[in-house]
């Protein structure tokens, strides 16, 4: 029962009804966040929940959490439970007790590393026979686009031929895209569409590092129009 506050003595009292400042029930989501070790899964979480990213690694042992709080229009308030399970684990007794009665899994590979991509069959092979449907998979390190290993027609199409609820790029270094993955996951699962304007409000701006090299380095020479019109001269020979 919700506490009344005497705000006035006397004949004319007045009570106020605090039941309004109390916390509002939230929807409890269970995430698990499973895939290879050093794919990026205990940075993607970090980013999301702390907004932090660590530049040096460490392997996560066994299994982590952190929670999230988020609210939904028009007025679903959410909590996420998203659990980092070690790269490690695959092999462990305790792998189909972590992933069982998840809401949705998340499934993580280094588009930099085409040996985290082939290595996803096994973990969904634990996430199909723990039950769970909502299955996400996820690019992580999109900022490494340039040494791209998986390319993003061949991510689409396993999304695709695994029937996964969605299919992301993410970077947690750059914070591209990590908290709207997140929201439209958090909203899937509670029915809630976003529009165009919700998800841009999710969007974050993409910063990057502009890096001043020295000039007169030795290691990387200045290149000149003299440079180059000697470079014409030379005579490309194939062995």
């Amino acid at each position: 029962m919700p506490a009344m506050y005497d705000l006035k003595g006397g004949d004319n009292k007045q009570t106020v009804d605090d039941s309004s400042e109390e916390e509002p029930d939230y929807k409890q989501l269970k995430i698990i966040v499973v895939g290879d070790g050093a794919v990026g899964k205990t940075s993607l979480i970090q980013r999301f929940c702390n907004d932090h990213f660590a530049n040096s690694y460490k392997q996560t042992i066994g299994v982590d959490f952190c929670v999230k709080r988020l609210t939904l229009p028009p007025n679903h308030h959410v909590c996420l439970q998203i659990w980092d399970i070690g790269g490690q684990s695959i092999g462990g007794k305790m792998i189909e007790s972590y992933i069982h009665k998840s809401d949705a899994v998340l499934l993580c590979y280094d588009i930099s590393s085409w040996q985290s991509f082939e290595n996803l069959k096994d973990w969904l092979g634990l996430v199909r026979k723990a039950g769970v449907s909502h299955v996400s998979l996820v690019g992580t390190k999109s900022d490494l686009n340039h040494i791209r290993a998986v390319k993003a027609v061949r991510h689409q199409q396993y999304a695709e031929e695994e029937e996964f609820r969605g299919a992301h790029f993410v970077s947690a270094k750059m914070n591209d895209n990590v908290d709207l993955m997140f929201t439209k996951i958090a909203a899937d699962l509670c029915g809630v569409t976003l529009t165009g304007a919700m998800e841009q409000a999710c969007q974050k701006p993409v910063t990057a590092e502009i890096i001043n090299h020295p000039r007169h380095d030795p290691s990387h020479p200045e290149v000149t129009a003299q440079h180059l019109g000697k470079e014409k001269d030379k005579k490309c020979n194939i062995m």
